[in-house]
């Protein structure tokens, strides 16, 4: 980190959208299914909600691939 940079602020190192290969993208993946689990877990409603409007997605999907 430089000497101007606000302490607090993120830097381009530490921005986790940066390109920094496959190990950069599998912390990002992984973080953020470790967020989506402490979610579930503290709300199950959510994950329930969640579950269903994928398998209303997935209903829609298939019926237009069906005609």
């Amino acid at each position: 980190m430089t000497e101007d940079t606000p302490i607090g602020q993120p830097t381009v190192q530490d921005s986790p959208g940066t390109a920094g290969g496959p190990s950069a993208q599998t912390s990002t993946a992984a973080a953020l299914q470790e967020r989506a689990v402490s979610l579930a877990d503290q709300r199950p409603e959510v994950a329930v909600g969640t579950a269903f409007a994928g398998g209303v997605l997935l209903a829609m999907i298939l019926k237009r691939l069906g005609r």
